[in-house]
């Protein structure tokens, strides 16, 4: 039984700044490729299927509705003033989501080119402008550029743990 890595310590993993999703999905495509060579290095505690499975279920919540309910109003509301700060400098790593088994969800087991796949998917839905219907449980409703920025920067986050051509 292998051991729980601490993210929030995880060394070696790269610097990410996607401008927009172009920059997100040819990331994709680096990690796609170095996978089928057999060099995607992979760090922290989750394939790289299931990291794009993830950011890629969190893209489609918006549209689909979410699988949790809001935290307490205090809570949101200290969630809703990060925004700016998550927006200019990103994601956290290591954090879980209180009274959510295993601290999150959405990181289905998947092959990594479905899951690329299916995140590829997701972020043209937000590039071509297809407005969320659902606001998020953490952050409430925001406008399109910062729903499409605020993925954005958990696909930093995400695919900052899988390094291609190491």
């Amino acid at each position: 039984m292998s051991q729980t890595i601490k993210t929030g310590r995880q060394t070696g993993r790269r610097d990410l700044h996607f401008h927009d999703v172009d920059d997100a999905l040819a990331d994709i495509d680096a990690i796609v490729a170095a996978d089928a060579a057999g060099t995607l290095k992979t760090l922290g505690n989750w394939t790289a299927g299931q990291n794009m499975a993830h950011v890629a279920a969190w893209v489609e919540y918006g549209y689909e509705g979410f699988p949790i309910k809001p935290p307490p109003f205090f809570i949101r509301w200290f969630l809703k003033k990060q925004v700016p700060k998550y927006l200019r400098k990103g994601l956290p790593a290591g954090v879980k989501i209180p009274g959510v088994p295993g601290g999150t969800v959405g990181a289905d087991e998947m092959p990594t080119e479905a899951a690329a796949q299916r995140l590829r998917t997701a972020l043209l839905r937000l590039k071509n402008g297809e407005l969320a219907t659902y606001p998020s449980p953490a952050f409430g409703d925001m406008s399109h550029e910062d729903r499409t920025q605020f993925n954005l920067r958990h696909a930093e986050l995400h695919l900052s743990f899988l390094v291609p051509n190491s």
